[in-house]
């Protein structure tokens, strides 16, 4: 719609999500009748594979300097954008004014969204304040109470943008997320107020800014302790070797759930064996003063589960350390770009029973 009032055009480069013809069409740029690209929409993900692609391919030869010069805005959906990413963003493909913007399919689709003068502080750690003639509340899943200011619930959305009629075929599921409610916030209609669950865990500060800390169905519950995987994963985003990370919860019978984690490597990272006997070059191969020290010496880069966990405890609470590593080369991901967590846990407690062997795909 915003093509359509101020006259731009947007692009398709493929039907479905291919990061080599993202870059291809952004470098076309000068043969463009319109001058090139200015924007850039996506996922995390997304943003991610550009990132790998470019580094990929670009002329090593060259002075490093702003390889797309039109391209300065964009949009980031579907959650937070770790700083580490961002400054990655802005760095390595020129998006100084990047927007964030929450929002589900269900909800027509953006309900939150920052602005271009918000702190970077508030871009990174939050998905901006709610839209206008948009209503949200979080509330407690454990009992529907009114959560305060700072404290963490699901997050519940009402106003024009929320889904009509529900999901086709589907009254059960439409009944769970679909409710209409009486005198909670804001004027109440004639007949109640229609508020969407969303499933998402989130806080709202005082100034009104929404904080987006993970899928509640996505919570680790480890021996009666609440684990939240996007912290974990924000962290792992930090490391130089680290492409993409993905935290789940996997099987424990004494406690319930432990802290797992999936990671893919950048493509001249040299890996050991994980917790599921994945890499092939064994774990003690790569460390320092054996493999680990010859691969270094040859300007290699190396990566163990080891390494991975440690980074983690050198920043956050041991109960946070991932208990599990695991080597991965695709995550699975819907046509959107998110990645399928509940694929994720399923592989990892098959891995832990041994009933997957081989290889590091999902």
């Amino acid at each position: 719609m915003a093509t359509a009032t101020h006259g731009s055009a947007i692009l398709f480069p493929s039907e479905a999500f291919n990061p080599s013809e993202v870059i291809r069409v952004l470098r076309l740029e000068e043969t463009m009748s319109h001058g090139g690209v200015t924007g850039l929409y996506g996922v995390s993900t997304m943003f991610i594979a550009e990132l790998e692609l470019l580094q990929r391919t670009q002329n090593k030869t060259k002075p490093k300097e702003k390889e797309f010069k039109r391209l300065t805005k964009g949009i980031a959906a579907g959650s937070s954008v770790p700083r580490k990413l961002m400054e990655r963003l802005r760095s390595e493909m020129g998006l100084e004014d990047l927007a964030i913007c929450y929002g589900m399919t269900e909800t027509s689709p953006v309900s939150c969204m920052t602005a271009l003068d918000d702190p970077v502080e508030k871009k990174v750690d939050s998905v901006g304040k709610l839209m206008p003639w948009v209503e949200a509340k979080i509330v407690s899943p454990a009992d529907g109470h009114l959560c305060e200011i700072g404290e963490k619930g699901e997050l519940v959305v009402s106003g024009y943008l929320v889904m009509e009629g529900g999901y086709f075929g589907d009254e059960v599921k439409t009944a769970e997320v679909l409710k209409i409610e009486y005198g909670d916030v804001g004027e109440v209609k004639e007949g109640g107020k229609k508020w969407i669950y969303t499933g998402d865990e989130a806080e709202m500060d005082q100034d009104g800014y929404v904080r987006i800390t993970g899928r509640i169905k996505d919570l680790i519950i480890r021996g009666g302790e609440n684990i939240h995987p996007t912290e974990i994963e924000n962290v792992l985003l930090g490391m130089s070797e680290v492409k993409e990370a993905s935290v789940v919860g996997v099987g424990s019978e004494k406690y319930g759930e432990e802290v797992a984690v999936f990671v893919a490597a950048h493509g001249d990272v040299e890996v050991g064996s994980d917790d599921a006997g994945l890499g092939g070059k064994g774990e003690g191969k790569l460390e320092r003063g054996g493999q680990g020290g010859e691969a270094e010496a040859e300007g290699k880069k190396i990566l163990t589960k080891e390494m991975v966990k440690e980074y983690v405890r050198g920043q956050l609470s041991n109960h946070l350390v991932p208990k599990y590593v695991f080597w991965i080369d695709e995550f699975p991901k819907t046509a959107s770009g998110k990645i399928q967590k509940f694929l994720l846990r399923e592989r990892g407690d098959l891995l832990l029973k041994g009933e997957v062997k081989g290889d590091r795909g999902v």
